[in-house]
């Protein structure tokens, strides 16, 4: 800690209230120690996927679905793919598929990757029903792509969700 000697400041009466007739010093002049501590500002870098999750809540604020343009979010944990078509507006969600879906892994049994390929076709065809031609926004969560999230997104961008 340093430490400041500051003299105290002198006023009179008369400087702070004009009405009164009489002017006395209010503070006798003496010198007094304060203590000054150091103020230090230490920043916290943000790992890796605090970011990206920040970056996502952000984007999140700006585009919002609608029955007409739903939000496309994609979550890919390390082993499986989840997808879904949510209108914010209403607080629906409008589809919903994951490669453990026992219709999407069944068929002919299949990889992650296929599943993700199968799940990514399921989307195209819900969207056709429900009238969908286009999407408000893409979201991956702030995740990186992958073997499963590339084959899902290619199987999307045949349709036209997706700029190739």
């Amino acid at each position: 800690m340093a430490v400041a000697n500051f003299p105290a400041l002198q006023f009179k009466t008369c400087d702070i209230f004009r009405s009164t007739p009489k002017c006395f010093k209010l503070l006798p002049l003496q010198k007094t120690n304060l203590f000054v501590k150091t103020f230090v500002v230490e920043a916290k870098a943000n790992t890796r996927t605090d970011s990206a999750k920040i970056r996502n809540r952000r984007m999140l604020k700006k585009f919002n679905g609608t029955p007409r343009r739903p939000r496309l979010s994609v979550f890919c944990s390390e082993k499986q793919l989840y997808a879904m078509l949510v209108d914010d507006k209403n607080k629906k969600c409008l589809f919903y598929g994951s490669t453990l879906q026992k219709s999407i892994r069944d068929d002919p049994t299949c990889t992650t990757i296929d599943a993700a390929k199968r799940v990514g076709e399921e989307l195209v065809k819900a969207c056709t029903d429900l009238n969908i031609n286009e999407i408000s926004y893409y979201d991956r969560n702030g995740f990186a792509r992958g073997e499963r999230m590339q084959a899902f997104e290619i199987a999307i961008s045949n349709y036209g969700f997706l700029p190739t």
